[in-house]
């Protein structure tokens, strides 16, 4: 039914109160809804019908992907893009009843995303279908709910089926959170505010609330009186006011705007994430309609084609990286915990900034990265009108495209941590249909300007040539380049006037704690060109964790580090990647079924170069040697040291010293050549001639015992937290074995499970979800969830003639 649209604009009156309090009515209610699914994964018969008995279905909870519970299959036709594992076709089914309260209001069911090809019904009431699997699928279910306290079925098909339908790994099933919510009849639409801060100084900030108020009855509502109250970060009352007198047809709505200011504002950077909430209510008299809650943040911000990025008046350089949706060994089964991890370590590393590749991630992921404090490049499209895969995006591009973006802009606008819309990824038009290369950023650029219009747009451009329409469109504001790092230095000459940002840059490439005996500053691309087939590298099919390989279109890690803070016009980069991430195990193909591009490895331990970005990027004091100091006598060993905070660093091998270095000016480390002896390899660093830190690699002892580390105690089930434990193994002395490699068992007793196993080797095939796995370089890995609350689990890993570790978690 289409809605009749007004626009009322008002100036309001700033109410100040000395104290301020939220309020949690009842007039707007949601439900976690990720409970209790039955699911089929089964490609021949239909499901649809609400009479089909599923009670000998497998039960479970979502967030939920099957793709990444089946077998590794060489000849899955994903083939190694989604790391050779499979589709098909899945099913969910679900029962639910509503109280008499709830089945009085409106009723919706949103899932944060399902991929791919979903249809879903109620008590055999089609709903829809939605082929694109990552952005939030929203049902309206009032009409067809049973209101008498009789059971709803809800059917949920998910088709997968279709392969290949994309380049790297995106899982399958019912992957996000999904929620019911309830409303009154008169409401604000879903995802219906907006937030925009359109003047900003030390001494105040004027904000303008944007809403859509609809009313689904059949008459006119009279009398509507809006209210925004704001909070400041502590939970005050810092800004109200209300507008009077609204009349909302029926089946129809609003769009309405409130003027707002707030004094001595608090800005929000990724040192300063301050976030405000502006708390929405719909009174009809004083009956409360509606509670809408909107986080926002409060900053300004603005490129510049000689001088880069500036937030809040000062500069500042975008030190990014690009993540994938997948969360390793869980697969694309969003958890907020997981998600954290990931972001912690890159925080940790000195990130400021993170590219969403190459498609809307959890609306829960931009949350944390509000509370964390980074610069999103949010990017929507991997593929265009022209195809990449035979059963991508492009089937639906015509039909769905305006929706999807619209959609995803919605979802994302208020998050202050987003910063840049990024419209697509290495188009094919930017080779094969000049026509629509340059008519589809206009589109898109478009969509942008009339449902945000307050942040710029950028393409990951990977053809450099000016006869590229897509490079060269004039509807996009920042100019993104995909790697030629050969050419950043000449961009003020090839685009004058051009705003520049590095959209993804470097592609190095590394296994962790692998090395190999070739010389440190040697380079190796691998392979020698994109389209060639590799039939080189390491027969383990590993690749050296000293930063000296990478693709042909990339560049080392230290190389694209020196380019990004030599040249001011370069507002930032987006190294690609900050994890390894499930498919495109580039250079390799079977049996290696993830990729070697990571600055962490899949399973979230750091490879060294981690610490080349940290000692780059942040303010942690890092002084890290490598490799470890296992060797045979006789070998002549590369030792780097990556370090910062000191003019130099002393090498010693058993106490002897090996000599002093500092940086050349075109390094970002210091090596030494030297004879491996056992025992000790030390390093210190010193400033002004002083000692201020030192670091030691041992040559280790036999394994004797196993000891399992966590960062984490307790475990929350409200919360849905997860715990990473560390596995190593360790000698006589506690020194941890860089090189043990062998098999481990993993036991749990007590109220909680085990998620996943992994060890962070990208040719390992054994399942995700088995207890037995070998370590790979030292380290296993084991993800915990507990399921019962006030308990405990322990946690204890096996290997034949060690001593077993065990670890307790409390699970709250």
């Amino acid at each position: 039914m289409k809605l009749k649209r007004n626009i009322f604009v008002f100036a309001v009156t700033i109410a100040w109160l000395a104290v301020g309090s939220q309020v949690f009515g009842q007039s707007r209610a949601s439900i976690d809804f990720n409970t209790a699914w039955f699911f089929r994964l089964d490609s021949v018969s239909d499901y649809r019908d609400s009479r089909v008995d599923y009670q000998d279905w497998r039960q479970l909870d979502l967030p939920h992907d099957w793709s990444i519970e089946l077998p590794f299959d060489s000849l899955s036709a994903g083939s190694s893009g989604t790391g050779y594992l499979s589709g098909g076709v899945g099913w969910y089914k679900k029962s639910f009843t509503l109280s008499e309260e709830e089945s009085s209001k409106r009723v919706y069911i949103e899932f944060g995303a399902i991929y791919e090809n979903s249809e879903v019904w109620i008590n055999n009431t089609y709903l829809g279908h939605r082929p694109n699997g990552y952005v939030p699928i929203v049902y309206d279910l009032t009409d067809h709910i049973n209101k008498k306290g009789d059971p709803n079925i809800i059917t949920v098909k998910v088709n997968n089926s279709k392969q290949p339908n994309s380049r790297f790994y995106a899982g399958s099933g019912i992957y996000r959170d999904v929620k019911l919510f309830f409303t009154s009849d008169v409401a604000i639409a879903y995802n219906g505010t907006f937030i925009i801060t359109p003047v900003i100084n030390e001494r105040q900030a004027q904000i303008k609330t944007q809403l859509e108020i609809v009313n689904h009855s059949a008459h006119r509502q009279n009398g509507i009186t809006v209210e925004t109250q704001v909070y400041d970060p502590q939970g005050k009352i810092v800004s109200q006011g209300q507008i009077g007198k609204l009349r909302i047809d029926g089946e129809g709505n609003q769009f309405v705007e409130q003027n707002l200011t707030i004094t001595h504002p608090l800005l929000w950077s990724p040192d300063t994430p301050h976030l405000y909430r502006a708390v929405t209510i719909i009174w009809e008299g004083k009956q409360e309609l509606d509670r809408y809650t909107t986080v926002f943040g409060i900053r300004s911000f603005h490129f510049d084609a000689a001088q880069g990025f500036f937030l809040n008046g000062q500069p500042l350089k975008i030190r990014g990286v690009c993540l994938h949706s997948d969360l390793g060994a869980l697969g694309m089964a969003f958890n907020r915990s997981a998600a954290r991890r990931q972001l912690q370590m890159m925080k940790d590393m000195g990130v400021n900034g993170i590219r969403t590749s190459h498609n809307p991630v959890a609306s829960e992921f931009l949350d944390l990265c509000d509370e964390m404090g980074f610069i999103v490049m949010n990017e929507t499209f991997d593929v265009w009108k022209h195809p990449k895969n035979t059963f991508d995006y492009h089937l639906y591009w015509d039909e769905w495209y305006k929706r999807d973006f619209a959609d995803h802009i919605k979802r994302d606008r208020n998050h202050p941590s987003l910063f840049i819309w990024c419209l697509g990824n290495e188009a094919q038009e930017q080779w094969h249909d000049p026509e629509l290369g340059a008519a589809i950023p206009a589109r898109l650029a478009a969509i942008v300007d009339s449902l945000d219009g307050t942040r710029p747009t950028t393409i990951a451009n990977n053809e450099m040539s000016k006869d590229n329409p897509v490079l060269m469109s004039p509807a996009v504001d920042i100019v993104g380049y995909n790697y030629n790092h050969q050419k950043w230095a000449s961009f003020p000459e090839d685009h004058p006037t051009g705003k520049f940002i590095v959209t993804e840059g470097t592609s190095a490439l590394a296994s962790r704690g692998q090395y190999d005996a070739v010389p440190v500053d040697s380079v190796r691309m691998w392979p020698l060109h994109w389209d060639i087939p590799f039939d080189g590298g390491n027969v383990d099919k590993s690749i050296s964790a000293y930063d000296h390989v990478h693709t042909p279109w990339g560049s080392s890690h230290e190389e694209s580090l020196r380019l990004l803070e030599t040249y001011p016009h370069v507002s930032g980069m987006y190294v690609w990647t900050g994890f390894d991430y499930l498919g495109e195990p580039t250079p390799y193909t079977w049996p290696a079924r993830s990729s070697y591009f990571g600055i962490v490895d899949l399973a979230g331990f750091p490879k060294d170069v981690y610490y080349l970005y940290q000692s780059a990027w942040s303010e942690t004091p890092v002084l890290h040697i490598l490799p470890h100091w296992n060797w045979q006598d006789g070998d002549t060993i590369d030792v780097v040291v990556y370090y910062n905070q000191a003019d130099e660093v002393e090498l010693f091998v058993n106490d002897v010293s090996k000599g002093r270095k500092a940086k050349e000016k075109d390094k970002l480390h210091v090596s030494w050549a030297v004879p491996y002896e056992a025992g000790s390899l030390t390093a210190v660093a010193y400033q002004d001639g002083l000692e201020v830190r030192r670091t030691t690699r041992q040559t280790t002892g036999e394994a004797v015992s196993l000891v399992i580390k966590s960062k984490r105690d307790t475990l929350n089930t409200a919360l849905e937290e997860l715990a990473f434990l560390e596995v190593v193994a360790v000698d006589a002395d506690g020194n941890e074995l860089p090189d043990f490699n062998e098999w481990i068992n993993v036991e749990i007793q007590g109220g909680g499970t085990v998620v996943a196993t992994d060890n962070g080797n990208p040719t390992d095939l054994t399942s995700f979800q088995s207890l037995t796995r070998k370590a790979y370089n030292g380290k296993l890995l084991i993800v915990v969830k507990g399921y019962i609350a006030n308990g405990e689990v322990t946690v204890s890993a096996h290997s034949d003639g060690l001593k077993s570790g065990t670890r307790k978690l409390v699970v709250e």
